[in-house]
């Protein structure tokens, strides 16, 4: 779960994005939301082979968090933000609690109020789902640079399955 450190850290850095131009604000454009869209979902379909096919552990972590990256900016595009080239990864990452956090929670709970389910935790699921991002930035990062890694089909299997579940939520915001 998110710890309140966590929150404030993005919130301070997200501040400092706009300052520095690393999040700029930007009417949206389908063209670019669709091309973001596509290719989160290319990217989920690639993750997913290479796993089925047991081809490469790594190839599917990095393909897996891709395919997060890019339907994350194509939700912050559609609300009007563009991140930059510089450091976005880490720009998108704590632009996913400043901006898609909240919003997560109140979709989630739409989707349980229609199928009727027993209320839960929103906060945690949502806190979930962003810092699965989170964990997957940072898995990826080691994995594709940290040689002495050893990267085990279990853990690629953890990064696919977050990736679709962060995948699904997040397109739902984008309807």
């Amino acid at each position: 779960m998110l710890d309140e450190e966590r929150i404030k850290e993005a919130n301070n850095n997200v501040k400092r994005y706009f300052k520095e131009k690393l999040i700029i604000r930007r009417d949206p454009e389908t063209d670019i939301i669709n091309t973001f869209r596509i290719n989160s979902e290319d990217s989920l379909k690639v993750a997913d082979y290479i796993f089925r096919e047991n081809l490469s552990s790594l190839w599917v972590i990095v393909t897996s968090y891709y395919s997060m990256y890019y339907i994350a900016n194509a939700v912050f595009f559609s609300l009007g933000y563009k991140v930059g080239d510089r450091i976005s990864h880490k720009v998108t990452s704590d632009a996913l609690i400043v901006f898609i956090r909240d919003k997560l929670a109140k979709n989630i709970l739409e989707d349980y109020e229609t199928a009727k389910r027993e209320a839960m935790d929103l906060n945690n699921l949502s806190d979930e789902l962003i810092e699965s991002f989170d964990y997957e930035r940072k898995k990826r990062s080691a994995f594709q640079y940290d040689m002495n890694t050893v990267v085990k089909r279990t853990k690629a299997g953890t990064s696919l399955e977050r990736a679709k579940q962060f995948n699904f939520q997040l397109a739902k915001l984008l309807g």
